[in-house]
């Protein structure tokens, strides 16, 4: 066992927020047996009682101040929740301890994570994977298997705080991928909230169609299940994303803006080459990514 699995074998892991990434942590921790002690942070009453009845977590209790006691505290709420905590945990947390997020955007949040006591050890995560489910109930130990796993060290972080923030995502069966702030923001604009954004606007102009015809959604099958899908996610969540990564998403948007009027004017003078052209390159990118 190399030295960053052992410290995590012996840690005492506080999870901040028993929601779909924070319950799916604390359970694959469990299953894998790979802590000496998972603390749970939560404000509902009804989570902490059923992540407690289920042997998920040691310990719960909606009090931050409980974070005092972990070697790794590990903030899982929406990210401008996430902000707010931060310099509380900053407050309470032990010498030397791990402070870890896994916030959806990343360039403020390193800036808060910088802003920490120099004796704790800080670095920020955002692991590329989730469900258009919410809540504790939607956790799965699995989440994290096989999906990208973001790390965005600070200049402060260390080489043993890096590795064992590597070590951690391996251990939940992810793929640990170093990237600076600024450009994991950037590519998830386009590959993450760009599509939630286009989600949740298909389906309001679904809906404005569908006032005048109530058979609209009757017939609505597979694919407009699969396009619309993002749109049910969590809002809170959502906007918190969407709201500290503006720039980038609205850059995004402005984009698609553009290839889409493009698509409708090309459209609208039957210009079978430019339609036939445009589709054919979407069709062929497509495919070529997963296989």
């Amino acid at each position: 066992m190399d030295e960053a699995a052992f410290a995590l074998r012996n840690a005492t892991v506080a999870i901040v927020g028993l929601g779909l990434m924070g319950g799916s942590l604390a359970l694959a921790l469990r299953a894998k047996n790979a802590c000496a002690k998972i603390i749970a942070i939560e404000r509902d009453a009804d989570t902490r009682a059923h992540a407690r009845a289920r042997g998920v977590v040691d310990q719960a209790s909606a009090d931050l101040a409980l974070a005092a006691a972990a070697d790794v505290i590990i903030l899982a709420t929406p990210v401008r929740v996430i902000l707010e905590q931060l310099p509380r945990v900053g407050a309470v947390a032990r010498a030397h301890a791990i402070v870890m997020d896994l916030g959806s955007t990343k360039r403020q949040i390193t800036q808060a994570l910088d802003a920490l006591p120099t004796p704790l050890q800080a670095i920020g995560a955002h692991p590329l994977c989730g469900k258009e489910t919410a809540g504790f109930a939607a956790a799965d130990a699995n989440l994290f298997r096989a999906a990208a796993f973001v790390l965005t060290p600070l200049a402060r972080t260390t080489p043993q705080t890096l590795a064992f923030a590597q070590t951690l995502a391996e251990i939940l069966g992810a793929r640990p991928v170093i990237l600076a702030a600024a450009r994991h923001d950037q590519i998830v604009a386009a590959i993450s909230h760009l599509p939630f954004a286009l989600a949740a606007t298909l389906m309001t102009t679904a809906a404005d169609r569908a006032r005048g015809d109530d058979m609209l959604f009757a017939l609505a099958a597979s694919g407009f299940r699969d396009t619309s899908r993002l749109a049910a996610s969590d809002t809170p969540m959502m906007l918190d994303t969407l709201l500290t990564n503006r720039e980038n998403v609205v850059d995004s948007l402005r984009t698609y803006s553009r290839q889409l009027g493009a698509l409708a004017d090309a459209l609208a003078r039957g210009d079978e080459t430019t339609l036939r052209a445009a589709l054919e390159m979407a069709a062929e990118k497509r495919r070529g990514m997963f296989t």
